[in-house]
This record gives structure tokens, sequence and C-alpha cells, in this order.
């Protein structure tokens, strides 16, 4: 229960909850319940700290009510997105702007084995969950991160948001990467070069008890940057 209290998207919730309810843009729990996608008891579970938010009706509740991905993750206390307050107010808005096209892949840490093996397979993914995020545009791959080996940088629970790189692209040293191989790692990269040519990629973990590890550049399957993290903890 505790741990659901402390959880900063389910806070946030609640705050935005309040505030819908004071500028009485709700009617009370059914009805932002029916717009999410949920029912009453939900909306009561999640307000008392029963259960946790839903990744569906957090996109929901950005495309809906306009409310700020960045506020709810803990990385801006404006509470809105750019742009919507106007249709909170009622006045016109341009619907090019919606999140609705739920242009990021959410890979589940259960299936991370199947996509290292399916990886050049899109019909792999295609019955994954989708989700959007304000100002997160291209198609794009989400990865829910599982074990302790890039803390504090990115915890158990936490999700990246990943652009896939083409074979070519240039990455850079000591920037956080996903790399696939036969398993999905994410893990801070250095090329190691014979002239202009990269042999290896050095995996280094941002927790020091896991020592750093070579993989040979011949089975690599797909490199893709990291754009930034989701997480339920405030950052620091």
């Amino acid at each position: 229960m505790r741990e659901l209290e402390n959880n900063i998207v389910n806070q946030r919730f609640r705050s935005v909850y309040i505030e819908l309810e004071k500028t009485n843009k709700i009617k009370g729990k059914s009805d932002i319940a029916s717009k999410l996608g949920t029912y009453n008891h939900v909306i009561n579970a999640i307000l008392n700290s029963d259960r946790n938010v839903t990744i569906e009706q957090l996109n929901k509740l950005f495309e809906v009510y306009g409310v700020s991905a960045d506020y709810m993750f803990g990385l801006s206390e404006d509470m809105y997105t750019l742009g919507r307050r106007s249709t909170l107010r009622g006045d016109v808005y341009d619907k090019s702007h919606s999140s609705s096209r739920q242009n990021i892949v959410l890979v589940p840490d259960r299936a991370l084995a199947g996509y290292a093996t399916a990886v050049d397979n899109p019909k792999y993914v295609s019955d994954f969950p989708r989700f959007s995020v304000p100002g997160l545009d291209g198609d794009l791959i989400a990865f829910e991160i599982s074990g302790n080996s890039m803390e504090p940088t990115i915890t158990t629970g936490d999700y990246v948001v990943c652009e896939r790189l083409e074979r070519a692209a240039p990455i850079l040293d000591n920037q956080i990467y996903v790399i696939v191989t036969d398993v999905v790692v994410a893990k801070r990269v250095q090329q190691i070069k014979n002239g202009s040519e990269i042999q290896s990629l050095r995996l280094h973990s941002d927790n020091d008890i896991y020592k750093p590890y070579d993989v040979s550049s011949d089975d690599v399957c797909q490199i893709l940057r990291v754009k930034c993290r989701l997480t339920t903890h405030a950052m620091q």
C-alpha cells in the first residue's frame, strides 16, 4: 500500500482529479472513468492507492484532458501541455496536435526474449499496446526495464522510449542505447574500433557492481537510441 501511495504517477493522478473536479471539467468519478475507458470503482481504487494507473488510462488522460506527461511522471510542475489550456476552456483546438496517434509501441519485460529473436519481423510487435506522449514524435518503441544494472539512472519498472537506428547511423560513446543481440539490454556504450571500423561495443552498467563486457558488431541485430525514460519516481 505504501508503495502505491508513494508512486509519483498515482500522486499526480489524485492532483489532476482534484483540479478537474474543482474547475468543473469532470462531474465525479463516473465521469472521468467513462472518458478513460474504465469503471468508477477503478478510479476509486487509484485515488485510494489500491492500484496503479495504467498506460492506457494515462494516454486517455493526456488526450482528453490535455494533461502533461512530464507532469504525470514528475518531470514538470506544469499540469497541462502547452496549447491544451484553450481546449479545457472550451475554445477551438487544432486536432493535428492530438496525442491519439499512438506512435509508441510498448514491449513489456516478459516479451523481451521474443523481441530479440524476432527483431526483423514487424508482425511480432503489431499486437503490442501503443501509447503516445506529447512532444515525442516519430515511429518509436518503448521497453520496460527489469533489473538494477543501470541504477540510479534507470530503475526497475521504468520505460525507455527509443528510436531505431539504421545500420550506418553514428552512435556516441558513453550514451545510453538499447542493444539487441540474443538478448535486449539498455547500456552505456563505447565503440571499440580498428581504424575507422567498429569491431565491437563495450557495454557499461551505471551500477558499479556490474562489470563492462564486449559484444561483437556481428552479433548486434539492432541498436536503438534512448530518447527519454518514463519513471514512476520523481527526477532528482
